[in-house]
């Protein structure tokens, strides 16, 4: 089995944004030689998600309405957490909801998607340094 493992840096301009990263897994795909099997991109950090969606404007305004408006308000003194001298509790509470890692399938050399799918590096207390790692795994 081949294995390739590809890590993506983010340092973010705004505390919240939506990153298309589908073209930087596709080239981890392509350098991996793999033919058949599975990538796996997940967000190395508690406050950040990684997920399939749509790239389409409207929606990414409407994930991060969802999540301000319903999900988890950015409110300090809402939460326990933020008790510690943290003020990121809504992000966690935001990557719990979003989730943290996909897997997406490998078929003939290249991601297996359904249509308009891409991968979203979703970033929900940025402004510093964070990663993803791509794991290419396969034949």
């Amino acid at each position: 089995m081949k294995a390739r493992t590809h890590y993506l840096w983010f340092n973010t301009k705004r505390r919240q944004e939506i990153i298309d990263i589908t073209d930087e897994v596709v080239r981890e795909v392509e350098a991996s030689e793999v033919r058949e099997g599975l990538v796996l991109v997940s967000a190395m950090h508690i406050s950040a998600s990684v997920f399939v969606n749509d790239h389409e404007s409207g929606l990414w305004d409407d994930i991060l309405k969802w999540l301000e408006g319903t999900i988890a308000p950015w409110d300090p003194q809402r939460y326990r957490h933020n008790a510690t001298g943290e003020d990121n509790a809504a992000a966690h509470l935001r990557s719990l909801t979003i989730g943290h890692e996909v897997i997406v399938p490998i078929t003939n050399g290249k991601l297996d998607f359904g249509p308009w799918q891409r991968v979203f590096y979703g970033e929900w207390d940025g402004q510093r340094k964070k990663r993803v790692i791509i794991k290419v795994l396969g034949e």
